[in-house]
C-alpha cells in the first residue's frame, strides 16, 4: 500500500527486516501513520489514535491517549485525565463503548472510567464525530470506542512485560508517605493451529500502586444569596427567587483539606479467538479490575460561612464577595474514606459468513461494577474552654477572621491571632463521630444481532441491519451512623491521645496569597477508638431511606443502512445511509417515609428522621421512543482530497443516577435546625425519572487532505441544534412532619422546550519534517483546535429560574444560567516529536476553556472549572529489538485545578497535586 512504500523512503526507527531491506515504523511515527489511515479509510467522520502493537500508545492512561487526539480534552481529577469531553462537550453528551459494548462504572453516570483499563493492552482508539446507523446508539458529542486487540488478527506470537517506577515530589512534603509506586504489566498473545481450526490466545494482568497526596481549600457544595441590605449577626437571611433585593453569594462552609491517598490497582484481561473455519469466527473476552482506595484527610473547617459577615466588598458583576470579615467555630476534621469498586465485564462475539455475501453476527455482554465506600471521621470543635476546663484567650466558640481575594483564586484567610490553630488544646468540645457508608451497584447486560449482505453491482454496495437489547440497573444507597458526645473528661483523654504531628511541610505554599501552613490535627481511628473503643462501629442493619436510588432502563434498538458506492461524473462516491430506531422505559422506585422531629435536650437543635413503620413505595416510571436517521457521504475531489458531508439526529441520554425516584432531607451541611420551618426547606428530589434524552439535529462537513502517510491537513465545520434544554420545575408533595401534613414544594430538573445549538470547527494538521537534512528529518509535529459557540442554558437548580408545573409560571432567578455541561469554547492539543533511531521524544501541550460541571446525579447547583493547561514529556530509547527504556513527566508545570460556584468567578475550590515522573523499562519476547 501507498503508506509501507511511503514510509520506506524516510529514516524511521528499525525494529528489524522482514524481506531485505524493508524497513518497520514504530514509536510515535508509526502511531500517528496508523491513525491518520485509520481516518482516512472510515465511512464516518472519525478521528483515532491506534497502534498495530499492544502497549504502544503514547500515553500513561487511556484518558491521556484521548485527549491527544483531536477534538477531545478530559476533566482532570487526581492530577489525570478522567472523563471526556468531545469538541467541548462534556462526556453527559458522548457515547463511550469498550469492544462494541456499554461499560459500567461506578460514578452513577454513564462516562467510562478510563482509568479502569490499562492502556498497555488497549491498541485502538475511535472516536466519532458523525453517526451511523449501525453504531446503534451514539452521543450528540460523539462516541468513543475502546478496543482490545484480537489474537488471530494480532498474527504473532507477543510476550511483553513491563515495570514502571513513579514518582511524585508533592509526597516527599508528607512525612507518613512513600513519593515511589509502580506499574507492572505482563501480557501474552499466541496462535496455534489446532485440528478444530485456528486458535488464538490474549492475556493481560497488570498491578498499579501510588500515592497521589493532594492539598485544597474548598467552600461548601451549597450556597445562598444573602440580603446586601442588612447588617449580619447570626446567619445572613437568604434572599429568595424573584426578590429584588441587593444580594451576594456566600457558602456555608470553607475548609482547607490536606489529603494523603494510598491507590492499588489490579487488572486482568484475557479473550479467545477460535476459527474452526474459515466462515465462522469466535470471540470470548473478559476483563476484571479491583481497586483499593483510600485517602486520609485532615480539615480545618470554617463551619458557618456566612454567620456574621460584616466589612463587605462585593463584586458588582457576579454579586460575590471578594472581601469581608466574619466569625465561625472553627473544627479539626479528621476522616478516613476507603473505597473498594469492582469490575467485570466481558462477552462472546460470533460472525458466520453464512455465503459469500451475507453475514450473520451475535453478541452477548455483561459489565457490571460495584462501588463500596465507607468513610470515619471524627470532629473536633472551638469552644470557650480549651480541654482543661480553662478558658480561652478568645473566651467564645466562634473566631473572627478576614477574606480577602486579590490574586483571581487563591483567598487569604487570617484568623484573630488570639486562636492558634495549631493548639490542639482549642479543639475541645462538641465531638461528632461519624461513619457513613455508600453503595453504588451499576449493571448491564446487553444482546446484539446483526445482518450484513453484500450487493453485486450497482449504486448500493452493501446492506446491514441489526437489533440490540439493553438492561440497565443502578441501585446506591448512603447509610449514616452518627454519635455525639459532652463529656469533656473524654474529649480531654482522646484529645491527649490522638494527636498528630501536621502531616506535611509546606502546604499550599504553591498557592499565591494562601496564608494557613499547618492546623492541629489528630489520627482518625485513635479518635474512633477512644471515643467508641472499636475503629469501626458497622451500618445501620435497615439501610431504607427516602434518598436511596434503584433504577431500571430497559432499551430496545433496531436498525437499518444502506452502504454506497459510486460516481459523479470521473469523481468517486461513497457513504451510506440509515435510521435507528430507540425505545428506552426507564422504572424508578423510591421510598417515602413520614418524618419525625428530633429535639436536642441541651441545644434545642432540630433533625428530622424517617419513622420506621411508616415506608411506602413509590415507582415512577416512563417510556420514549426516538427515531435516529443519518447519511454520511465521501467525495474524492482527488487521490488524496477527501470532502465528507454528515447529516444526522442524535440523543444523549441522562445519567442512571439521575433517573432516582428519591428525596433528600438536607441538612445544611450536616448541621442541625432551629426551626420546623427550616427543616422543610431541606427537602430536595434527588433525581428526575421524567427526564427525557436530550436530542439534536445535526450536520457536519470535513476537507482532507492526506499528501503522504506522515501527514495530514483537515478542518471540519460543525452545527448542533437542540429540541430542548434544562430546567428547575417546582413541584408540590405532601410529607407527614411530626404527625402534621405539609405540602411542601420540591424543586428537580426537568427537560424544557427551549431551542438552542451549537456551531463551531476544528483544525488538524499533522506532518513529519522528512524533508529536512538528517537528524533533522526525525521531526514532526500535531496540532488539533476546536472552536464551539452555544447558547444553551443550564439553570441553577436553588438560584435560577424555576417553573410551577401547576401553572406554569416562570420565577426569575438570581444569578445566569450555565451553559451545556462540559461545555469549553476552546480546547486545543499541540505534540512535538523527534523519531529517529532508537530514540524518541515527545512534548505535549492540552489546553481547555473554562467550563460547566454538573454533579453527578443532578439537581444541584452550579460548578463551574476554570481555564487549565498542561504539558507533558515522554522520551523512549529502543535499547534493542528487545528491550527500550521510557522517562515521562505530567504536569511538569504544576497548573492547579481551579474551580467557581455559583458564578463564575466566585472561588469554590483550587487543587495542588504536584507533578509526577515515570520511568520504566518494557521487555518484548
Amino acid at each position: 500500500m501507498a503508506a509501507a512504500q511511503d514510509a520506506q523512503d524516510a529514516p524511521v526507527a528499525e525494529e528489524g527486516a522482514s524481506e531485505g531491506d524493508e524497513i518497520i515504523v514504530t514509536g510515535i511515527r508509526e502511531t500517528i501513520q496508523t491513525s491518520i489511515e485509520t481516518k482516512r479509510r472510515e465511512t464516518a467522520i472519525v478521528d483515532a489514535l491506534s497502534s498495530d502493537d499492544i502497549g504502544d500508545l503514547p500515553a500513561l492512561s487511556v484518558g491521556q491517549a484521548i485527549q491527544t487526539i483531536t477534538g477531545a480534552t478530559t476533566h482532570r481529577e487526581k492530577g489525570d485525565a478522567s472523563e471526556i469531553a468531545i469538541r467541548g462537550l462534556g462526556p453527559f453528551l458522548s457515547n463511550a463503548t469498550f469492544n462494541g459494548r456499554d461499560a459500567s462504572n461506578g460514578s452513577g453516570d454513564r462516562a467510562v472510567n478510563f482509568n479502569q483499563f490499562p492502556s498497555e493492552l488497549i491498541n485502538n482508539i475511535k472516536i466519532y464525530k458523525t453517526q451511523q446507523a449501525n453504531l446503534v446508539e451514539g452521543g450528540v458529542a460523539g462516541t468513543i470506542e475502546l478496543e482490545t486487540l484480537r489474537p488471530l488478527d494480532f498474527n504473532r506470537t507477543r510476550i511483553q512485560a513491563e515495570l514502571k517506577g513513579n514518582y511524585n515530589p508533592y509526597g516527599e512534603r508528607i512525612g507518613t508517605d512513600d513519593p515511589f509506586g509502580y506499574r507492572a504489566t505482563l501480557s501474552y498473545v499466541d496462535q496455534f493451529e489446532t485440528g478444530l481450526g485456528r486458535i488464538g490466545i490474549s492475556l493481560g494482568a497488570q498491578r498499579n500502586e501510588t500515592s497521589n497526596p493532594e492539598e485544597t481549600l474548598a467552600a461548601s457544595t451549597t450556597w445562598v444569596a444573602c440580603d446586601a441590605t442588612q447588617t449580619v449577626t447570626g446567619n445572613c437571611p437568604e434572599v429568595d427567587r424573584g426578590e429584588d433585593t441587593p444580594f451576594y453569594l456566600a457558602p456555608n462552609a470553607i475548609t482547607f483539606r490536606q489529603i494523603v491517598e494510598h491507590d492499588r490497582r489490579d487488572a486482568l484481561f484475557g479473550a479467545i479467538q477460535w476459527q474452526p473455519s474459515d466462515t465462522l469466527d469466535i470471540n470470548i473476552d473478559a476483563q476484571y479490575s479491583n481497586r483499593d482506595f483510600s485517602e486520609e484527610r485532615h480539615d480545618l473547617n470554617l463551619s458557618e460561612g456566612r454567620y456574621s459577615i460584616s466589612n463587605r466588598v462585593i463584586n458588582e458583576e457576579g454579586r460575590f464577595l471578594e472581601s469581608y470579615s466574619g466569625v465561625s467555630s472553627l473544627e479539626s476534621t479528621s476522616t478516613l474514606l476507603e473505597r473498594g469498586e469492582e469490575y467485570l465485564g466481558g462477552g462472546i462475539d460470533i460472525a458466520w459468513e453464512a455465503t459469500d455475501r451475507l453475514t450473520l453476527s451475535a453478541d452477548a455482554s455483561y459489565s457490571g461494577t460495584k462501588r463500596v465506600e465507607i468513610e470515619r471521621s471524627t470532629r473536633l470543635r472551638s469552644d470557650p474552654l480549651d480541654i482543661y476546663g480553662n478558658r480561652t484567650p478568645l473566651n467564645n466558640q466562634r473566631v473572627p477572621y478576614t477574606y480577602t481575594i486579590e490574586n483571581g483564586y487563591a483567598p487569604t484567610i487570617t484568623f484573630d491571632p488570639r486562636f492558634d490553630i495549631t493548639n490542639h488544646d482549642l479543639f475541645s468540645d462538641d465531638a461528632r463521630i461519624r461513619r457513613d457508608q455508600t453503595q453504588r451497584e451499576n449493571e448491564i447486560w446487553a444482546g446484539r444481532f446483526d445482518v450484513n449482505y453484500q450487493l453485486d453491482g450497482g449504486f448500493l454496495s452493501q446492506i446491514d441491519a441489526g437489533a440490540r437489547y439493553t438492561k440497565l440497573t443502578y441501585e446506591d444507597f448512603d447509610d449514616r451512623v452518627e454519635i455525639t458526645q459532652n463529656d469533656r473528661n473524654v474529649d480531654r483523654d482522646v484529645n491527649l491521645a490522638c494527636r498528630t504531628v501536621f502531616p506535611q511541610r509546606d502546604f499550599l505554599s504553591d498557592a499565591p496569597g494562601n496564608s494557613i501552613s499547618s492546623w492541629a490535627t489528630f489520627d482518625p481511628i485513635c479518635l474512633f477508638r477512644g471515643y467508641l473503643g472499636t475503629e469501626d462501629p458497622g451500618g445501620n442493619e435497615d439501610v431504607r431511606d427516602p434518598a436511596n436510588r434503584d433504577v431500571e432502563e430497559n432499551t430496545w434498538a433496531g436498525y437499518v443502512m444502506a452502504s454506497y458506492d459510486s460516481t459523479l461524473g470521473d469523481m468517486p462516491v461513497r457513504g451510506n445511509f440509515g435510521v435507528r430506531v430507540v425505545n428506552t422505559h426507564v422504572t424508578s422506585r423510591g421510598l417515602r417515609a413520614d418524618l419525625e422531629v428530633d429535639v436536642d435536650p441541651d441545644t434545642g437543635a432540630i433533625t428530622l428522621e424517617p419513622v420506621d413503620d411508616s415506608f411506602v413505595g413509590v415507582t415512577i416510571e416512563n417510556e420514549t421512543t426516538r427515531f435516529l436517521p443519518s447519511i454520511n457521504a465521501i467525495f474524492e475531489l482527488d487521490r488524496n482530497l477527501l470532502l465528507r458531508l454528515a447529516g444526522y439526529r442524535a440523543m444523549s441520554r441522562p445519567a442512571p443516577s439521575s433517573l432516582g425516584a428519591g428525596r433528600t432531607i438536607r441538612l445544611d451541611d450536616g448541621e442541625a435546625f432551629t426551626t420546623i420551618e427550616e427543616a422543610i426547606d431541606g427537602i430536595d428530589a434527588n433525581g428526575s425519572p421524567r427526564l427525557e434524552p436530550l436530542m439534536s439535529w445535526n450536520a457536519d462537513a470535513a476537507l482532507e487532505y492526506y499528501p503522504n502517510p506522515d501527514t495530514i491537513l483537515s478542518g471540519t465545520v460543525y452545527y448542533k441544534k437542540f429540541t430542548g434544554g434544562f430546567i428547575p420545575v417546582r413541584i408540590d408533595e405532601d410529607f407527614v412532619i411530626g404527625g402534621e401534613t405539609v405540602t411542601i414544594p420540591v424543586t428537580q430538573t426537568r427537560n424544557s422546550d427551549d431551542q438552542s445549538r451549537i456551531y463551531g470547527f476544528e483544525l488538524t494538521l499533522a506532518n513529519r519534517f522528512t524533508w529536512l537534512p538528517a537528524p533533522f528529518d526525525g521531526l514532526g509535529g500535531k496540532v488539533s483546535y476546536n472552536y464551539a459557540d452555544s447558547d444553551f442554558e443550564t439553570q441553577d437548580i436553588d438560584l435560577g429560574d424555576v417553573v410551577d408545573l401547576d401553572t406554569g409560571e416562570v420565577t426569575q432567578g438570581l444569578i445566569p444560567p450555565a451553559n451545556i455541561s462540559g461545555y469549553s469554547k476552546h480546547v486545543l492539543s499541540a505534540q512535538a516529536y523527534y523519531d529517529a533511531g532508537p530514540v524518541s521524544l515527545q512534548g505535549i501541550f492540552n489546553y481547555r476553556s473554562g467550563y460547566y460541571q454538573d454533579f453527578v446525579g443532578g439537581n444541584n447547583q452550579l460548578r463551574y472549572v476554570r481555564d487549565n493547561e498542561t504539558f507533558d514529556l515522554r522520551a523512549t530509547y529502543q535499547v534493542n529489538r528487545n528491550i527500550s527504556l521510557r522517562a515521562e513527566a505530567l504536569n511538569i508545570f504544576n497548573e492547579p485545578k481551579i474551580t467557581d460556584m455559583p458564578v463564575k468567578g466566585s472561588i469554590r475550590q483550587y487543587h495542588y497535586y504536584g507533578s509526577k515522573y515515570f520511568l520504566s523499562v518494557r521487555v518484548r519476547i
